[in-house]
């Protein structure tokens, strides 16, 4: 980037501190008006094991890791070779190392990077009540430029309540640590930053979601604890009871999809959110809101798979079952947010195109988007709010199932007089029969394939920037490393389009060919083993005959400086 920011990774054994650093790290440097991403790397340990902190901070917005970390601060080597390799390091690099904790790990000393003594436990041991992360947090303030004031003010508000000896302590180990790192190498520190309106947010994806959700307008939601969508929940949960809904933590997966699809029936918005092994489970009941034309939202952020797979780590590998798991012939609609910051529009988006289309939405997320934080500038309001085609008191002649132009048909609420209709998962004729004549069910079948490809999407299918011969088709949280990747290669001259899906199902082969005009070469860029992005669009779009494939699965991210190696050979 054109812009200087500077990386951090705070590791250590569970109960470190190295979390709890990480965000007070985040928040001083929007304190001090930076921009900033943290992401975190753990293990799927109840207690302890490993941990990372990883936090990125800017003076532009950011939406991606960098290529490297500036910065390695370990406040103990424990596990820390279970993810030595999510910590790329460069040859100007630090690695700040306590020398009580025993020699660097060769899968972090095999890098070549500087290193550094700092004391932080005994520093700590000097202040009565003091940790080693504050120490370490202290110090890493000095190395980078952070204003320690900032530290110090985020410090009141986050230990204030834990009683003045507590916050006296943690600001002594600040300063200590600010002070010790005046012996240290030095890095390069961060430019001034830049006056804004003190509109910015700090936001996780998981929140954004929520309050997308809510923005949308859903009232009710029914769901399983699952990592790593959990925090959806827990921040819907106060949220919802505030707006007038209703969330219900139901016993497993199978009984959260069906409540919200019951929810939906009675004419309340309704959502669940879940991570890969709950929405297998939720399939079946999928199918059945597909059939009876029930609309509903389920988030689906993404893990490791199959099965139990990594639950703390991310990857891309539910787009098979999310676009092709549904038996039969199931049109439904996938969207997928490409950044923390689009997790609020998309799912406002698929609310409102769940109600608008009565069918269900899959929002897929991931682990990197969902339990990332960003500090960013307020988003725009948006326009997109659920708005139900909801039939009015009958004569007993109600059609629940009509076949319209649009494909969509008016969806009586329960109680209303003269519209009583089945609602159930075999298929029928227009008024709800069941019917197993062929008539019927091509009809059904073409109305609600014609309510989905009908429908004027406008320019949120994908975003689209920039021009030239070739093209990047990506999608969800990889967008971020494209885009970055994408500003070098046009700062070197190289002319790159970008092309994020944001709406997976249905596939808009018109948009993508208008999106593709002038195109020769393509880039697929995606967090799969199998290519599942890559086989996606081979099979729905046309695409121009050299195309090239830049896959890998998940714990390892995919980073800027790697598009940009793959982008050089065509240059």
């Amino acid at each position: 980037m054109a812009t200087y920011s500077v990386s951090v990774a705070l590791t250590g054994s569970g109960g470190a501190g190295a979390m709890t650093a990480g965000q007070i790290l985040l928040d001083s440097a929007s304190k001090a008006g930076f921009f900033g991403l943290m992401t975190r790397s753990m293990g799927p340990q109840i207690r302890g094991g490993e941990a990372a902190a990883l936090v990125r901070i800017s003076s532009v917005p950011i939406s991606s890791l960098d290529d490297h970390y500036d910065l390695l601060v370990a406040f103990d080597w424990g596990n820390i070779t279970r993810f030595a390799a999510e910590l790329p390091l460069s040859r100007d690099s630090l690695i700040l190392a306590d020398p009580e904790q025993g020699d660097i790990p060769e899968a972090v000393a095999r890098h070549g990077a500087r290193v550094a003594e700092l004391p932080l436990k005994a520093l700590a041991g000097t202040i009565p009540g003091a940790r080693a992360n504050m120490v370490g947090l202290g110090a890493v303030a000095a190395l980078i430029g952070l204003p320690i004031d900032s530290l110090i003010a985020v410090l009141t508000v986050q230990l204030g309540r834990k009683g003045e000896e507590a916050l006296a302590a943690s600001t002594e180990a600040v300063r200590a640590g600010a002070r010790a790192a005046a012996t240290l190498p030095a890095l390069p520190k961060l430019p001034e930053a830049a006056p804004h309106d003190g509109q910015r947010w700090n936001i996780s994806g998981n929140e954004a979601a929520g309050l997308g959700a809510l923005k949308g307008g859903i009232k009710f939601v029914a769901a399983y604890p699952i990592t790593p969508a959990t925090e959806i929940l827990e921040w819907m949960a106060p949220a919802l009871e505030k707006t007038g809904g209703t969330l219900v933590q139901a016993e497993d997966e199978l009984a959260s999809i069906n409540m919200v699809i019951g929810g939906s029936f009675a004419g309340l918005p309704s959502l669940t959110a879940t991570s890969g092994p709950g929405l297998s489970l939720m399939i079946e009941s999928l199918g059945l809101a597909v059939a009876s034309e029930t609309p509903l939202v389920v988030i689906d952020v993404m893990r490791g798979g199959p099965s139990t797979g990594i639950p703390t780590k991310s990857e891309q590998s539910d787009l098979n079952i999310a676009a092709f798991g549904l038996h039969g012939d199931a049109p439904h609609l996938v969207v997928a947010p490409n950044s923390a910051t689009d997790c609020l529009s998309a799912t406002q988006w698929s609310v409102y195109l769940a109600e608008a289309l009565q069918t269900p939405a899959i929002v897929l997320s991931d682990q990197a988007m969902g339990q990332s934080r960003v500090i960013i500038d307020k988003p725009a309001d948006s326009p997109y709010v659920a708005s139900r085609l909801v039939a009015p008191a009958g004569d007993g002649q109600y059609r629940r199932y009509a076949l319209t132009d649009s494909g969509i048909s008016p969806m009586a609420i329960p109680g209303t007089p003269g519209s009583n209709y089945v609602a159930d998962g075999l298929e029928h004729n227009e008024k709800g029969t069941p019917s197993s004549q062929a008539g019927d069910h091509l009809a059904q079948l073409d109305k609600r394939s014609r309510k989905l490809d009908s429908f004027d999407y406008g320019d949120n299918w994908a975003d689209i920037e920039g021009d030239g011969d070739i093209a990047v088709i990506t999608w969800g949280s990889v967008t971020g490393p494209v885009r970055e990747a994408l500003a070098r290669a046009r700062a070197r001259g190289q002319k790159v389009k970008l092309i994020s899906l944001r709406l997976i199902l249905p596939a808009l082969p018109g948009k993508m060919e208008q999106a593709l005009a002038g195109v020769g070469r393509v880039l697929v860029v995606e967090q799969t083993h199998s290519q599942q992005f890559a086989k996606f669009l081979r099979g729905h779009y046309t695409l121009p005959a050299e195309v090239s494939v830049f896959n890998r699965p998940g714990p390892l991210p995919i980073r800027p400086g790697e598009i940009l190696t793959r982008l050089a050979a065509w240059e």
